[in-house]
């Protein structure tokens, strides 16, 4: 399910639509409809980062997991009580706690929901769940996405874990 909210307050929809009846067009919808238009294709192209995430972490390749999130020194994960910053950093955390192929299972992501914050960033809310030989770990993600030069890009990843099974 996506849901993709409207990054402007509902009176401003009213005001724009109010200016161009004032201005005499006929298409007094025409900035919200191409609003919906923007904020459907940058869903759609956060859930195709999304989906080559997945896709990269069950062929085992951490760096093509890392491609979905911003190549910056202010990207953050956090997760517990534990913070890192920098995509390096990031990275290297995830090579050593996924250090092979058992460790890194299967993942899936699922319930993903998308609220735009404007034009060049949006909230995802989801579940990732880790089919593996031992356990299947699992939780949920709240990740912040950037419009960037490489495209949609991750700068802030707080993923937490559900209680494991006693």
């Amino acid at each position: 399910m996506i849901r993709f909210s409207p990054p402007i307050p509902l009176a401003l929809c009213v005001w724009a639509s109010v200016v161009f009846i004032s201005a005499g067009s006929h298409s007094i919808f025409a900035a919200p409809v191409a609003q919906q238009e923007n904020q459907a294709t940058a869903a759609a192209r956060i859930r195709a980062v999304l989906k080559a995430q997945q896709d990269a972490w069950n062929r085992a390749d951490i760096d093509g997991f890392m491609n979905g999130y911003a190549r910056a020194k202010s990207t953050i994960f956090v997760s517990g009580d534990s913070v890192q910053r920098g995509w390096e950093t990031v990275r290297e955390r995830y090579k050593k706690k996924y250090s092979d192929r058992a460790k890194m299972g299967v993942l899936t992501f699922s319930d993903l929901e998308i609220t735009s914050l404007g034009s060049d960033a949006a909230v995802v809310l989801g579940r990732w769940h880790l089919k593996r030989a031992q356990d299947q770990p699992h939780g949920r993600f709240t990740l912040i996405f950037r419009k960037t030069a490489d495209g949609w890009r991750i700068v802030h990843d707080h993923t937490s874990a559900a209680p494991s099974p006693k």
